[in-house]
Formats: C-alpha cells, structure tokens, sequence
C-alpha cells in the first residue's frame, strides 16, 4: 500500500485500507457464527422452545373456545354478575356446540378442562351430550334445563363465560391455592386442594438442606483428595467418581433396602442394641430417605468443583501463614478456605439447582412427605393429563430458581464462582 499526502491508504489491489479492514472483520464473524448455529440451533430445539411451549401452555385456553365456538360468542351478551340465567339464544347455542362436539368426540376435552375449574362438569357434559341429540327445535332452554338440575346453577354459566378467553390465569391461581369464586373474586382453595405451596415450600429447604450435607460431607473429602499425593488421590477420586457408572435407579433402590423397616441398617442397630426389635427406625418412604438418598446421589458434584479450586491453591500459603505464627486452625480459616469460595459457589449452586428439580429419587424413596414439586408436575403431565397446570407449576420453579440465582449473585456473586 503507498501513502501520499492527503491520499487515502489503500491496500495493494487498490481498495482502501479501511474497507478492506471492515470486510475482514465482517468474514471472521461470518464464519464463527458458521460454527456456532449448529449449537444454537440444537439450544434452540431442545431448550429454548420447550420453554416457551411451556410459558404459552400455562395461560392457553383455546379448548374451551374451540370446543364451543357459538356458545362462547353468545354468552358474552350476558352478565355474569346477574343471578339470572342466560336468555335462550345462549341455551340454542350450547345446545348446537354440544351435539357438534360429541358427533366429533371432543366434548370430553371442555369437560375436563372446566372440571380442572368446578368439580363435576365433566360428567355434566358428557350426560348432556347423550341427551342433547334428542333437542332438535326450541324451546332450547327448558329442554336441557331438564337434562340436568347443574344447568340451573348460575356459577356453571359464570364458569364458561370466564373460561371463554383464548387465555387464562387459573393455572397459576391454582399454583398458588387459590381460584376465582363465583363472583369472580380470588379466595383460597379449599383446605384439602392447598397443596401446592407447601410442596414448593418443602422443595425449596428439602433443596437447601441437601445442599449444606453435600458441602459439610463434600469439604473434608475434597481437601483431602487436594493434599494428597497425585497417585492415592487419583485412586480416591475414582471411588468419589464410581457412583456415576452405576446406575441411578440401582443406587436409589438401594437405599430401600438399606434404609426400611427390617432393612440392613435397622438390623444392625437391633443387633448392637441401640433400637429394640419392636421400635425399628422408620427411615425410607419419607423426608428422611430422601434427603439420605438424595445426598449420596448429588455428593459428587459437590466435591468435583471443591477439589478443582482448592488443587490451584499453593501450599505455600499455608506454609506462610504458620511461618507468621498462625495456629494451624487459624490459618486454615483466614488463608485456606477463603481461596476456596468460588468452589464452594460453583457446587452449592450446582447441587441445589440439580436437587430442586430432581424427580427420580422422591419418587422411589420419598413416599407421601418426602416428594418434590417435580413429582406432582409429572403427576399433571402423565395421569391428570392437565398440561396447563403442570406448565404453570413449572413456570413457578423456574421463576423461583432465577430469583434464587440472582439472590446468589447479590451476595456471593457469579464472577467469584469457578470450577478450577
């Protein structure tokens, strides 16, 4: 490239130096973003879409819409604060939907989903539907007024008008023990359905006090592995690392039998004397065996970053510490263990984040108090089949963990955490 006075420096095929600059920049990003969009797109398919499918299943209802298409058109002209029922051209309405919807074998799709709402509605329309394709001229709303003494009720009718929107908050009322009376005002759920927040609740300190055991059991055995010889501590970490090439379920199942009621470990206190043979230790099938289960399982990935961090700690800062007069005890809590904050970071987060989730073991091993929310999500998702709920309790534990990550941040702080 020349450069004269007042020209512009150009490379050698005659393009100026700036554009030719841009133009390099411009490829090198191409091209990197070239390598990254097969991961994106993976992120994409297996991440980021399950979890706006899941945002949007927690407020959609197109069933109730989709199902009874006129019925929820004409009944928006009513009042839904009014003690009266609708006129007839709702009942016409409802009448034509149903006999519509039970010759296509989907009325048991807006039975269910009111039920989930009002107990009893879904076999209040699937009666109807037997009887409806018997009202074929008016007067609609005497007839099926006769079907059944429920279409009386002026809370069924309150019921599809607020269900009618392509969107609703009741799942999330529902997370949270609560619904929408029949005035439409918000009240607690009836003592036997507040369920939901004391099981994220119990999730949340089952969570924590699994991951204080993993730091308290996961401490001392990393610092030992870390000042260990390379020979003997690579031995022990493949004793740490063993649990991981047996499977989960083995290893689960295997505190059942370690754990119940004529189990090895109640066989062992009788036989020493400690517990009579009539006063077995109850120790599986509760919060017990799954905080026991549950710390075995997630122990590792409390110790793998702990040791990671406190390998890149020279001895000699201990070594100088003493050699300052600090007591052993003394330099270890003021030069030792600060340098290991960032694994203690990096695995507390990752047990908690793992345990809050978790589903597999409290299935097994937790019986009727030691199960999660993610138990009662699949629950949702498997049997009731009431996919919003299940979206919208999932929506609730992600929001929960977020705050909890930005609490983390707040106090510990991410940059701090590191796994070696």
């Amino acid at each position: 490239m020349t450069q004269g006075s007042g020209e512009i420096i150009r490379t050698a095929d005659g393009m100026p130096l700036g554009l030719s600059l841009q133009r390099t920049l411009l490829r090198s990003r191409l091209r990197a973003l070239m390598l990254v969009i097969p991961l994106l797109a993976f992120l994409t398919v297996t991440f980021v879409l399950p979890i706006l499918d899941m945002l949007y299943r927690s407020v959609d209802n197109r069933i109730v819409a989709s199902v009874l298409p006129q019925t929820t058109v004409a009944i928006q002209a009513w009042d839904s604060k009014s003690t009266e029922l609708p006129d007839e051209p709702v009942f016409e309405a409802l009448v034509l939907d149903i006999q519509a919807a039970h010759e296509q074998k989907t009325l048991g799709r807006v039975g269910r989903r009111l039920n989930y709402e009002k107990p009893g509605m879904s076999s209040l329309f699937r009666k109807t539907g037997r009887h409806a394709k018997r009202i074929t001229e008016a007067p609609f709303k005497e007839q099926l007024l006769s079907v059944d003494k429920r279409w009386h009720d002026t809370s069924v009718w309150r019921l599809i008008h607020r269900e009618s929107g392509a969107l609703t908050g009741s799942y999330f009322l529902a997370s949270s023990d609560l619904r929408l009376d029949d005035q439409g005002e918000i009240a607690l759920q009836p003592e036997p359905r507040r369920i939901y927040v004391s099981l994220f609740y119990r999730t949340l300190w089952m969570s924590l006090l699994i991951t204080v055991l993993c730091l308290i059991l996961g401490y001392p055995i990393s610092y030992l592995l870390a000042s260990l010889p390379a020979r003997t501590s690579n031995l022990l970490m493949i004793l740490v690392l063993l649990p991981f090439w047996t499977s989960l379920l083995v290893r689960t199942t295997s505190w059942i039998a370690l754990l119940q009621t004529q189990g090895v470990l109640n066989d062992l206190l009788v036989f020493i004397g400690l517990i009579p043979d009539d006063a077995r230790l109850q120790m599986i099938y509760n919060k017990i065996g799954t905080i026991v289960a549950m710390t075995h399982i997630l122990l590792p990935f409390m110790i793998l970053p702990l040791y990671s961090v406190m390998k890149t700690i020279p001895a000699s800062y201990m070594q100088a510490a003493r050699s300052l007069g600090a007591s052993p005890f003394t330099a270890f809590v003021r030069v030792y263990m600060p340098n290991t904050v960032p694994g203690i970071g990096a695995g507390c987060i990752l047990v908690f984040i793992l345990a809050i989730g978790y589903y597999i073991t409290p299935a097994l091993v937790g019986g009727r108090t030691g199960t999660f929310i993610s138990n009662f999500i699949a629950v949702h998702i498997s049997e009731t089949l009431n996919w919003g709920l299940a979206a919208a309790l999932g929506v609730i534990l992600l929001a929960l963990v977020l705050v909890l990550y930005l609490v983390y941040d707040k106090i510990v702080g991410v940059n701090n955490m590191k796994l070696g």
